[in-house]
């Protein structure tokens, strides 16, 4: 059962998506007029590109909006107190100590608070508290910022702050953290959501009660092996024949989107080696190119072609038996990309990525991480292939005193694949950091 929504802080409703697009290049212009008389309706992930919605039309019922920083985001909470009405059994009410501190979880990349639905409610349970999560800039139902938003100047981003950055992100959690009137929260975060809790806690230490980082991309390469290859092969035999094909050969249209798919090729390379925290790699002149390219209609094309290529491949090679990815699941995850103005939202994204690995005033996380004082709960799957259950091994002799359980039969999604495993893994870690200390039991602002 979903806590109502808290009349103490307002939801305003979204305002309607801009459907207008970055100020493109002539060429951009024209290539799109050229293309677009072309193509059938376009469908990406299952998804027809002429029928985008807003966000509230998409909400379950569960589902609250909040407005923050001029960003609509989408989140859900659920309370322990509201779940208990529904336990018939005074046995099992008791059966476990309440830890007292709510939770807040953080998606990982090209997520939502979809990645959660099978472990927020047994979650509450397990902390006797509230457990929040939300859909940062770029994903789920949180409204998508127009992007053009340009200076008179033209520099990229007039805002004072990017909403698709990372500190947008970590100063949202911790404005949730005050939606939750809480002195200190549980932070969980999965894949590149780890960073996010990581530099919340480096933010205000003394909010954050403990940590769990599930399959965490921070130090670790996101990708040990190219997991499309097998995707990329078939499309590769498909360039072949329509190369060896004479009117490809006259065709300036396809010539055009032979070229379009290897820049597509590019951009996902560059924002792969981002999640890997390996962004310093990639050289200056080649993301200010990246930036540049991503500002305009052709860029927007690109994330188009890249998600439509790798988003169904990624989710597949990211559970331990494929077999048992649903439909349910995969139409979950492609909530997204219904949303008005994901594609750009999505571009601005990559961009921010690349933005945030250029700044050199960020110290090195690698060297911070020795700093954490706070209990951390580090879970991964034993045949993560993103992130190999070594990285995770490797990332816990950085963070003195953390804990690292693997979880067997188990891929990249262990609160999806394995979600009674997960909550029982993370129950012991609470009971055992928490369960004794009823001095350190949360104390709520009333």
């Amino acid at each position: 059962m979903a806590l109502k929504h808290d009349a103490s802080f307002k939801c305003v409703p979204r305002a309607a998506a801009s459907s207008s697009s970055s100020s493109p290049t002539e060429y951009s212009e024209e290539l799109l007029v050229r293309v677009k008389p072309q193509q059938k309706k376009q469908r990406i992930a299952g998804i027809d590109q002429d029928e985008l919605q807003d966000p509230k039309l998409l909400a379950d019922p569960e589902s609250c909006f909040c407005k923050f920083k001029g960003v609509q985001i989408h989140y859900k909470i659920f309370d322990a107190e509201s779940l208990a009405e529904e336990v018939t059994s005074p046995q099992d009410s008791d059966s476990t100590k309440s830890v007292g501190f709510p939770m807040i979880l953080l998606h990982g990349f090209n997520a939502s608070t979809f990645s959660w639905n099978r472990v927020m409610e047994p979650l509450a349970q397990v902390t006797g508290s509230k457990v929040l999560a939300f859909d940062r800039p770029a994903f789920g139902l949180t409204s998508r910022v127009d992007p053009t938003n340009r200076s008179p100047t033209g520099s990229r981003d007039a805002r004072p702050l990017n909403p698709y950055s990372i500190m947008f992100s970590v100063l949202a959690t911790r404005y949730f953290i005050d939606v939750l009137a809480a002195e200190k929260v549980i932070l969980v975060g999965h894949s590149a959501g780890s960073l996010v809790a990581v530099d919340t806690y480096f933010e205000a230490p003394d909010r954050v009660a403990a940590m769990v980082l599930v399959s965490p991309a921070i130090l670790a390469p996101l990708l040990k092996q190219d997991f499309s290859k097998d995707n990329q092969r078939g499309e590769n035999n498909k360039k072949q024949e329509e190369h060896s094909n004479s009117e490809s050969h006259r065709s300036p249209i396809l010539r055009s989107f032979s070229m379009l798919s290897m820049l597509a090729e590019h951009i996902a390379q560059a924002t792969m080696n981002m999640l890997k925290g390996m962004g310093h790699m990639i050289n200056y002149p080649y993301k200010k190119a990246l930036l540049a390219l991503l500002s305009s209609a052709i860029g927007v094309m690109l994330v188009r072609m890249m998600v439509a290529r790798i988003g169904n491949p990624l989710f597949r090679y990211a559970w331990y038996d494929s077999n048992q990815l649903t439909d349910h699941v995969l139409q979950g995850y492609a909530k997204s990309q219904k949303v008005k103005g994901w594609d750009k939202a999505l571009a601005e994204f990559a961009a921010a990525m690349l933005a945030d690995s250029s700044s050199q005033s960020k110290p090195q996380l690698s060297k911070r991480l020795s700093e954490i004082s706070c209990p951390v709960l580090l879970v991964t799957g034993d045949s993560d292939r993103l992130v190999p259950p070594w990285n995770s091994r490797r990332l816990s002799q950085f963070i003195p005193g953390s804990r690292l359980e693997v979880i067997k039969n188990c891929g990249h999604l262990p609160a999806e694949e394995t979600a009674e495993e997960f909550v029982s893994v993370v129950e012991k870690f609470l009971q055992r950091t928490f369960g004794a200390s009823q001095e350190q039991r949360l104390q709520v602002v009333t």
